[in-house]
């Protein structure tokens, strides 16, 4: 996994880095998903695309050949985020990246197959996964002490600790996320817009994860703007209670401008 040093600390690329998530709560729609990807910029991906095996709507990592976001056509889902951990991934582990594909490509309910990834969690370096396959939500997270649960219906929020952990823009993108969902029919630029948000957290606010105060700071930003490292796109992704899906991702570069979006709509 690639590393950058920066104030003698070694710095670890998350996958996707803030997502928000309305599970089963809004009239309209059983899934509502909001989320950025931070990354390194000479890391290199592929746009959102469908994959042919598995069949498959998603991003691609083209470094480890996992993605960090991905919808079936039969509206199964998954997202996974890293979890912070300054003394890097374990050496020779397997890609978290492959998780999200593994479980499209099987049979598995949601809790059948984060059950079945207990045995072999600690292979893995730090992360937070959620899979839902239409009747049911199932976060994993290795570095929980539980480390899978079925999520009730309600609205969640990840970025790079556990489920829910009140991180400032976690806890300031959720709130905007919560006054969207109050509308009847949600438009994709609206929730494209609470994503883009580029004001660090005060001073006060930010979660002593132990990366130095202004390192700190800068990725307390849900939006991150920086020449080596920063949002690489975000994503939005709705399923109608009808199946109707719609998935969208819109892609920056290393200023933070948009350099294409690509939309995909289908039934499952």
């Amino acid at each position: 996994m690639e590393k950058a040093r920066k104030h003698n600390v070694t710095i670890y690329n998350p996958a996707m880095c803030l997502l928000v998530l309305a599970w089963d709560v809004h009239p309209r729609y059983r899934v509502v998903l909001a989320a950025n990807r931070d990354e390194f910029h000479q890391r290199p991906a592929a746009a959102m695309a469908w994959w042919p095996e598995p069949r498959m709507l998603a991003g691609r990592d083209l470094q480890a050949g996992g993605t960090w976001l991905a919808i079936g056509p039969d509206g199964r889902f998954g997202v996974i985020t890293n979890y912070r951990d300054l003394q890097g991934p374990l050496p020779g582990t397997p890609s978290r990246g492959q998780l999200i594909p593994e479980f499209l490509g099987s049979d598995a309910s949601a809790m059948e197959f984060s059950n079945g990834l207990v045995p072999k969690l600690s292979r893995y370096s730090g992360f937070n996964l959620l899979v839902g396959d239409g009747a049911q939500l199932s976060y994993v997270a290795n570095r929980a002490p539980q480390p899978t649960r079925a999520l009730p219906p309600g609205v969640h929020g990840l970025s790079n600790h556990l489920l829910d952990t009140p991180w400032p823009k976690l806890v300031r993108t959720r709130a905007r996320f919560e006054q969207l969902l109050a509308d009847d029919r949600l438009s994709t630029d609206a929730l494209l817009a609470i994503l883009t948000d580029r004001a660090p957290s005060q001073e006060y606010e930010l979660p002593g994860s132990g990366l130095p105060p202004d390192l700190e700071r800068a990725l307390s930003a849900p939006f991150i703007v920086n020449d080596r490292y920063g949002t690489r796109c975000s994503t939005i992704l709705v399923v109608g209670r009808d199946g109707a899906v719609s998935m969208t991702e819109q892609g920056y570069d290393e200023r933070g401008e948009a350099i294409g979006r690509a939309s995909f709509e289908f039934q499952a």
